[in-house]
């Protein structure tokens, strides 16, 4: 009985040791993979601070220069050494503008056919088709559009918009002739293309989080297709589609080769969406290549400095945004 008892008891004691070693063993591994992901997100803030420290740098030979003037002057004349950034902010803005107002309710009202209206054998197949269009280059947007759309347009909607809109006062500036083909509207039209399945997808995916019992209940008292998403399904999913739009309109913001081909990079401002223009993306593209040291070169760095600047204010409305939309919800 008692070697019965020793072996016993050695056999707990190894036991106990080895439960120990086990745990000391998870506990060495659970710090490790806290520090690991701890340097991860880390880096990305040093990584962060770092690209803003390098385009501050870059860009302040010009903005000492010029000041405040560089966001309100238009003019852009390497060969006098004087650079402004408006015109490649109106540019941005007005472009991103009208792709968003082409792309928020095309992109929703698929997303609302796929989820609610779809016969399920072409759902498979029209959303493979819309997810496709996010992985075309963007520089074959820009081939497609210089080559095949801008004729087009040239040919076509130009022209009509140039003579319905012609006789009304306001709008006979903004779709001012000549027709070129090229400009604002036709970059305005590429970049709704490229973000329209950012759009699409996003929606489509928080559309199928609302449950159904919701909708059924809808319907159960009468409702219709046009109801049951006016009143169930966008106010439910209203902050992932918030959040797919933002999405969308950061990449309008930035998008280059594509906007470059058809824009017509000229450093003037038109009240007309038919007239060629530039962007703070395009003009990058385009100069920096060619751009001599100096007061050139830092010119150029402090567009992409101010691209960074409209984007981070784009994120920091769409948070707030979403913040509010929370709060009235109770989430």
């Amino acid at each position: 009985m008692t070697d019965m008892a020793v072996h016993i008891a050695a056999d707990k004691s190894t036991a106990v040791r080895d439960r120990a070693r086990a745990l000391s063993t998870l506990k060495a591994t659970d710090r490790i993979f806290h520090w690991l992901t701890f340097l991860a997100a880390v880096f990305v803030l040093v990584l962060l601070g770092a690209i803003i420290v390098s385009l501050v740098i870059g860009a302040w030979p010009a903005l000492s220069t010029f000041g405040f003037g560089f966001l309100v002057n238009e003019r852009w004349s390497p060969a006098r050494d004087i650079f402004g950034a408006l015109a490649p902010i109106y540019g941005t803005l007005v472009t991103s503008i009208i792709a968003m107002l082409i792309a928020v309710p095309v992109g929703l009202g698929i997303a609302i056919f796929l989820t609610e209206l779809c016969p399920p054998k072409l759902r498979r197949p029209v959303g493979v088709a819309i997810e496709l269009l996010a992985g075309v280059p963007s520089i074959i947007y820009g081939i497609w559009g210089f080559f095949i759309l801008a004729p087009i347009l040239k040919e076509t909607l130009q022209p009509a918009l140039i003579d319905v809109f012609g006789d009304i006062p306001g709008l006979n500036a903004v779709f001012a002739g000549p027709a070129y083909g090229i400009g604002m509207l036709t970059a305005g039209l590429i970049l709704a293309i490229m973000i329209l399945p950012f759009i699409t997808a996003v929606s489509r995916d928080v559309f199928q989080t609302v449950p159904p019992v919701l909708k059924e209940a809808a319907f159960g008292v009468g409702c219709t297709t046009w109801e049951v998403t006016r009143n169930v399904v966008i106010p439910y999913t209203r902050v992932g589609l918030v959040g797919g739009v933002m999405l969308a309109l950061g990449r309008a913001l930035g998008e280059t080769m594509a906007v470059t081909f058809v824009i017509g990079n000229s450093h003037n401002i038109s009240a007309s969406v038919l007239a060629p223009a530039t962007t703070i993306s395009a003009s990058i593209a385009n100069e920096f290549q060619e751009a001599s040291e100096g007061l050139y070169t830092s010119s150029l760095i402090a567009l992409g400095l101010l691209l960074f600047v409209i984007t981070f204010i784009v994120l920091a409305a769409a948070r707030l945004m979403l913040a509010r939309i929370e709060k009235k919800t109770g989430g």
